[in-house]
């Protein structure tokens, strides 16, 4: 199992890497690819590791869980990136696109004089701000989706050190002193969820 972890998370490492190589190449689709591959790879070592969990020595599974977790969480962190990065990629594409085809409309018979359409300059700012709008709400559905996972691991994480507390004979007071930092971290996780749901719904007041 530690040869196994050891291999995704040197995977979590490489892919943290082509975000680095990504940010330099205008059109990174290959990079991308590569990217989504290696997510792909982590997700499958992931689910081996599941298994192999279960069949680690009982006082050493929860720290095993844990772990495994911090491995999954990790790896969609990163797949929501890609698709942030994704976005980005296809929006400054159709962006260019868009300037190239106001840039070779001609009129009049010379074909000398390029006459701007302010309508449908207009027309096109406000497709611009609608893109932007759908892409803000996208990376708030994504925030508030890692939130949602976060707090699941905050809940597990807290389960598992309470069983590997009790097997350790951990004094009471240890134990409420996490219990405290778990409940603390749970406010921090609110605060987090409803100041997203403020941006979104101020982007859509604001915007739409």
């Amino acid at each position: 199992m530690e040869t196994l972890y050891h291999q995704t998370s040197q995977l979590i490492q490489e892919t943290s890497q082509l975000f680095h190589k990504l940010e330099f190449e205008p059109d990174g689709e290959k990079i991308e690819n590569d990217i989504q591959l290696k997510i792909n790879s982590i997700n499958a070592n992931c689910e081996k590791l599941d298994i192999l969990v279960f069949k680690t020595p009982i006082n050493q599974r929860p720290m095993a869980k844990m772990r495994v977790d911090q491995l999954k969480y990790d790896n969609k962190h990163i797949q929501a990136s890609l698709i942030n990065a994704q976005n980005k990629r296809r929006r400054r594409e159709q962006e260019k696109a868009e300037r190239e085809e106001l840039v070779s409309r001609r009129f009049g018979h010379d074909h000398t004089a390029i006459t701007v359409d302010y309508l449908a300059q207009e027309q096109t700012s406000l497709q611009h701000s609608h893109r932007n709008v759908d892409e803000m709400l996208h990376t708030g559905s994504n925030i508030l989706e890692t939130l949602r996972y976060n707090r699941e691991t905050l809940k597990g994480a807290h389960r598992r050190l309470i069983d590997l507390a009790n097997t350790l004979g951990l004094s009471n007071a240890t134990i409420s002193l996490i219990e405290r930092r778990v409940a603390q971290d749970k406010y921090v996780l609110f605060g987090g969820m409803f100041v997203t749901l403020a941006v979104i719904v101020l982007v859509i007041i604001y915007f739409v």
